[in-house]
């Protein structure tokens, strides 16, 4: 994972959500579909493509998408 291009692509392919590099700053009630299955195979998937163990409680706390893929890349 480089960029936040490839997160949102994610969401896309893995998850089957269409989100766009705007509705990453929505709040999770806000993007159509989102349900907390949606947050454990996401963090399944970036798990595995950063190599990174992401802490639960942290991605529990982030309000939006791009605030969890700042917790699961550390930036």
């Amino acid at each position: 994972m480089n960029s936040i291009d490839d997160f949102v692509q994610l969401l896309r392919d893995e998850l089957g959500l269409y989100i766009t590099r705007e509705d990453i700053a929505s709040t999770f009630d806000q993007i159509d579909g989102w349900d907390s299955v949606h947050l454990l195979t996401l963090l399944t998937h970036l798990e595995r493509l950063t190599g990174r163990r992401i802490n639960l409680p942290d991605a529990l706390e982030a309000p939006t998408l791009e605030e969890l893929y700042t917790v699961a890349v550390g930036r």
